[in-house]
């Protein structure tokens, strides 16, 4: 699903976020990218999800390599293979939890009906049918957390990338989201959680450390 060959970003001000970086996850794994502040995880998270190129080396995504595409195939390849998870939700204050999931396929050239449609079954499959037509506001953190999983998985992508997604969450609610990203997984979706939490990665079934922009060791649960 993933490979990094060398790869190396390296920001203006010669800023080194990663240096060297080799690592190869296959279709269906369960990653947990963890570290320190500073350690190159967000700017990981960025070649995973192909929002940035790299300075030098290769990175490859769904067995397109990401340096032959443009910016428009970079999209589609955004849009309909990676899906995206982050710590602050992202919901739209106003919209219920079912416009919201369905905004995942906006532009996907998807009528709204069907969107809506896949909408629903997306906050099914998350435990969050009965809440269908409620607003942020009235979510708690873990619902709007999985309100936020549904739009990521709407369109069905081959890999899942979630950004600290229990880092404002209770204990109980991020236990609930871990639950419902290992069910994903159960599917063969392909899971990369970036965290800080050595904790919450030593749960899952490959851990790989950073620091200082290189990967320091890797760990496979027994």
């Amino acid at each position: 699903m993933i490979e990094l060959a060398g790869v190396t970003k390296v920001y203006p001000g010669g800023v080194r976020a990663l240096d060297g970086v080799t690592l190869s996850i296959g279709a269906g794994e369960l990653v947990a990218v963890t570290g320190p502040s500073g350690s190159g995880k967000s700017t990981m998270l960025h070649m995973l999800g192909t929002l940035d190129r790299p300075t030098s080396g290769r990175v490859a995504v769904d067995g397109h390599d990401v340096s032959r595409l443009s910016d428009r195939q970079l999209s589609a390849l955004r849009a309909f293979r990676i899906g995206f998870v982050f710590q602050q939700f992202h919901l739209a204050a106003g919209a219920s939890a079912r416009d919201n999931v369905a905004d995942g396929l906006l532009y996907a050239g998807v009528p709204i009906r069907e969107r809506r449609r896949r909408a629903e079954a997306a906050l099914h499959r998350v435990g969050l049918g009965h809440r269908l037509r409620h607003q942020p506001h009235e979510l708690s953190g873990g619902e709007r957390q999985r309100v936020a999983i549904a739009r990521a998985v709407i369109a069905e992508p081959a890999l899942l990338l979630a950004d600290e997604p229990t880092g404002n969450l209770d204990t109980a609610s991020g236990a609930g989201v871990m639950a419902v990203l290992r069910e994903l997984h159960a599917t063969r979706t392909t899971v990369v959680v970036i965290t800080h939490d050595r904790d919450l990665a030593a749960q899952l079934d490959r851990q790989v450390r950073m620091r200082d922009g290189r990967i320091e060791s890797e760990a496979v649960a027994c």
